[in-house]
C-alpha cells in the first residue's frame, strides 16, 4: 500500500504531518533562540556569563529527556498507532510552551522559577522525543518507494523551519515592543502564541487517517506486544540502532546545531553583534539554505542515502574553521557588520546541514522493521540529538569562555563529526528504496 500512494494523497499526509511537527519545532527552539534573553529573567544577574550558561544547561535538559520520550511515545505509536502517539504529543508539547510563557521570574519567585522551567522544559523534551518519529514513520509508509527520501525531506524542512519561525516571531516582538520591554515581559508572547499554533495543528491532525503499512501489521494480527523490549533486547536490532547512533545521528546532530543554533550564539555571544542584526542573519541563512535539504533527500532517492549523509560529514569538517573564520572577518566592526556577507555563511552551514538531514528520516525509517519502526527509529534519533546535537551550545560557549580562543567550540563538533564519518564508512548499510512492508 504504501508503494503506491499518489503523489497527491502523500501531499494530504504531508500537510497534516508538517504543520503539527513545525509547530512542535517552533515550540522546542523557542527557548534556544531566548536564552541570552531568558538568563537574565530566570538566574541571577550579576554574572551574566554563568546566567546563559545556567539557562543553555536547562536547554540541554529538554534534549537529554528526548530519548525517553521516545520510547514511551515510540512504544504508543508501534502498538495503539501513529496517528494516536503524536496527537498526544501535540498536546503535551503545547501545554508545555504555553507554561513557560505563564512563568514567574527570579525577582520574583527566587529559585523557584529555575525549577519550574526545568520541569517545563523536560515536558518539551518527552514530547519531541514522541514527535519526531512518528511524523518521519507516518510520511515514510505513505510515500511512494522511489520518492520517500524526497516526501521525507519535507519533514526534515520542519526543524529548520520552527526554528525559522521562533527567530521570526521573535524579531517581530521584539522589533514593536522595543527592548526594555521585550526583555521585561515581551519575552512571553512567543511561547503564549503557541496555544493558538498547537490547537490548529490538532484539529487538522484529527482529519487524518492511520498509516497504511500499521494498518496492514494490525490486520495481519502481527503488532508487537511490547515494542520496547524487542527494541533494546533483540541482538540484532539493538546492533541496529547503535550503529544508527554512532555512524549516523551523532555526527548529524552536531553538523544541525552547529550550523544553526550555535552560529546564533557565535554571533551574539563572541561577535557581539547585537540581538535584532545576529537574529536577522541567521534568519535568513535559513531561507537560503533550507532548500538544500529537499534536494539533498531528493538525491538520496537516485544515489542512495548513505552517500549524500557521508558527502554533508565530510563538507561539514572541511568548511567550518574557515566559514567561522570569515563570520569573524565579516563581524569585524560589531555596530555594523557585514549583514549579506553573514546570511551567506549561514547559507553555506544550512546547506551542509541540508546533505547530512535531508535523507535521515528515510534512511532511518529504513533500517527498522514495521512492527517497532516507531520506537526503534527514534531512540538513535533522539540519543543522537539528545546528547550530542543538544550539547553543542552549551559545550561551544563553555569552551570559549574558559579557553579564550573564540574558535575553540568548534571543537566537540568536529571530532562527534569524524567519528561518525569513519563509523558510518565502514558500518552503514544503504537500504534506499527497500519495501517498508515486513
Amino acid at each position: 500500500m504504501s508503494e503506491t500512494r499518489t503523489d497527491g494523497g502523500i501531499r494530504t499526509v504531508l500537510a497534516a504531518s508538517s504543520a503539527g511537527t513545525l509547530i512542535e519545532w517552533y515550540d522546542f527552539y523557542i527557548f534556544g533562540s531566548l536564552a541570552t534573553v531568558m538568563s537574565g529573567a530566570f538566574f541571577p544577574k550579576d554574572n551574566p556569563t554563568a546566567a546563559l550558561l545556567s539557562t543553555l544547561a536547562t536547554f540541554a535538559t529538554g534534549f537529554v529527556v528526548r530519548p525517553f520520550g521516545a520510547l514511551v511515545f515510540g512504544r504508543v505509536g508501534d502498538m495503539v498507532g501513529r496517528k494516536h502517539a503524536f496527537l498526544v504529543t501535540l498536546l503535551v508539547m503545547g501545554f508545555a510552551t504555553t507554561g513557560i510563557g505563564l512563568l514567574p521570574t527570579w525577582e520574583q519567585a527566587g529559585v523557584l522559577a529555575p525549577t519550574l522551567l526545568v520541569i517545563l522544559r523536560l515536558l518539551q523534551g518527552l514530547a519531541m522525543g514522541g514527535e519526531y518519529g512518528g511524523a518521519a514513520t507516518y510520511v515514510a509508509e505513505h510515500a511512494p518507494a522511489d520518492r520517500r527520501g524526497f516526501w521525507t525531506s519535507f519533514i526534515q524542512t520542519t526543524a529548520t523551519l520552527g526554528f525559522l519561525l521562533s527567530l521570526g516571531v521573535i524579531l517581530w516582538c521584539r522589533t514593536e515592543l522595543g527592548q526594555a520591554e521585550f526583555e521585561r515581559w515581551g519575552w512571553r508572547i512567543p511561547f503564549l502564541l503557541s496555544v493558538v499554533l498547537v490547537l490548529f495543528s490538532w484539529f487538522i491532525r484529527r482529519r487524518i487517517s492511520e498509516s497504511p503499512a500499521f494498518l496492514k501489521m494490525k490486520a495481519s494480527g502481527r503488532l508487537s506486544t511490547n515494542p520496547l523490549k524487542e527494541t533494546l533486547t533483540r541482538p540484532e536490532n539493538l546492533k541496529t540502532v547503535a550503529i544508527a547512533l554512532v555512524g549516523a545521528t551523532a555526527g548529524q546532530a552536531v553538523v544541525w546545531y552547529t550550523g544553526q543554533f550555535y552560529a546564533l550564539y557565535f554571533l551574539q555571544t563572541v561577535l557581539k553583534i547585537d540581538f535584532i542584526n545576529a537574529n536577522i542573519a541567521v534568519a535568513g541563512g535559513l531561507i537560503l539554505g533550507t532548500p538544500a535539504i529537499v534536494a539533498a533527500g531528493a538525491l538520496s532517492d537516485r544515489i542512495g542515502r548513505k552517500p549524500v549523509i557521508l558527502a554533508g560529514f565530510v563538507a561539514a569538517l572541511a568548511a567550518w574553521f574557515p566559514i567561522y573564520r570569515a563570520m569573524a572577518a565579516a563581524a569585524v566592526v560589531p555596530g555594523d557588520p557585514d549583514m549579506t556577507g553573514l546570511m551567506l555563511l549561514v547559507a553555506a552551514q544550512v546547506a551542509i546541514v541540508g546533505l547530512v538531514y535531508g535523507p535521515m528520516a528515510a534512511f532511518l525509517v529504513e533500517m527498522f522493521p514495521t512492527r517497532i519502526r516507531y520506537t526503534s527509529m527514534s531512540l538513535p534519533y533522539h540519543l543522537g540529538n539528545g546528547l550530542f546535537g543538544g550539547l553543542v551550545p552549551y559545550i561551544g560557549t563553555a569552551m570559549v569562555a574558559n579557553t579564550g580562543n573564540m574558535y575553540a567550540g568548534l571543537w566537540y563538533p568536529m571530532i562527534v563529526t569524524a567519528v561518525s564519518l569513519v563509523a558510518g564508512w565502514f558500518l552503514l548499510k544503504d537500504r534506499t528504496g527497500v519495501s517498508l512492508d515486513d
